[in-house]
């Protein structure tokens, strides 16, 4: 088959690789008919997480079709549409944390082994790491719903408590970021303030239902020299993203980080001590995503237009170019599909 190859930091290639094959009896192979780059994988990329091995297939959201399930990967069958996002047995998993999952499931695609930017992947545990897509849920709302979604809201919207009457800060308007006004939209939030430092992005928030987008300035300092906002959303992955994010929360609000860190943060608890503020980080588990499924379906949950690039399988490389550029390119999620 054909695979995003990851060679060390800065080299990936677009390589002739080993098809993919049966090594669990709770393993499927599935035939990647779309596919994505997420920002983590451009953290890989720059050698933020070195525990990734040249030589791995990147990428870990898909959606296909499974051509082979093994005997325990119940529920399975060749010839269903997924989505690829936990093995559902080990302590973390019972306690409903399966990013954390500790026998091999949660964040291993593209990262502890070969992942979904290629034709075909093996997905270990997968009973419980893929979701059946139904055929009213478009392809590429199906490859949002393998990461970037329930991301949104499990790490953003929930870990933050969002709720009615809320003014909402989200800092980055990347996709994720993006997603999180979307999905807090449902929540009834007095207000949502998007920051970015790209006008390109700031407009695509004005469209995906921000109440007001602009770059670091006027609304952020009237919130930190005012009430401050009751949850602020960290989803840009920078040092300078977090400490924004202290400076708008008021006392007693949430900060939710849902950002990838690839460099030291600084915490300013000389002035965070007295606020009792809540600061929470996270994993996503894709727990929710049936039933952010369910609101796509019936139309509760639109986010078609996070998708601003489509390609080959083939153009990998390009796609990547694309989507590391997004704050000049435009691109939020960039979606490669099978030809």
């Amino acid at each position: 088959m054909r695979a995003l190859v990851y060679h060390g930091p800065g080299h990936i290639s677009w390589d002739t690789a080993p098809d993919p094959a049966m090594e669990e009896a709770t393993d499927a192979i599935v035939r990647v008919d779309a596919t994505t780059v997420c920002g983590s994988d451009l953290h890989i990329l720059r050698g933020d997480l070195p525990e990734v091995k040249p030589g791995t297939v990147l990428g870990h959201e898909a959606v296909g079709e499974v051509l082979e399930v093994g005997r325990d990967a119940h529920g399975l069958r060749p010839g269903h549409q997924v989505t690829v996002s936990s093995c559902g047995r080990c302590q973390a998993c019972r306690d409903t944390r399966r990013g954390q999952c500790s026998e091999g499931g949660g964040w291993i695609l593209g990262n502890q082994i070969n992942g979904t930017q290629a034709e075909f992947v093996r997905v270990p545990f997968a009973e419980h790491s893929t979701h059946r897509r139904p055929p009213a849920i478009p392809l590429d709302d199906g490859l949002l719903l393998a990461e970037v979604l329930p991301t949104a809201y499990e790490v953003g919207v929930r870990n933050g408590h969002v709720g009615p009457g809320d003014i909402v800060v989200v800092v980055g308007a990347g996709p994720v970021g993006l997603a999180t006004v979307a999905v807090a939209r449902l929540y009834s939030p007095r207000r949502i303030i998007v920051v970015d430092l790209s006008e390109a992005r700031l407009e695509a928030a004005a469209r995906v239902g921000a109440d007001a987008a602009e770059v670091p300035g006027r609304m952020i300092a009237e919130l930190s020299e005012g009430p401050g906002a009751d949850v602020v959303i960290e989803a840009s992955g920078e040092p300078d993203g977090f400490v924004l994010c202290t400076q708008a929360v008021r006392a007693g609000g949430h900060i939710a980080n849902i950002g990838t860190h690839g460099r030291p943060a600084t915490l300013h608890l000389e002035s965070l001590w007295r606020k009792n503020v809540t600061i929470s980080t996270g994993q996503v588990d894709t727990s929710s995503t049936p039933w952010l499924m369910e609101l796509l379906r019936f139309g509760y949950l639109t986010v078609s237009r996070l998708v601003t690039h489509t390609f080959g399988l083939d153009r990998m490389e390009h796609a990547y170019e694309v989507f590391s550029q997004g704050a000049t390119t435009g691109a939020l999620k960039v979606v490669l599909h099978r030809e």
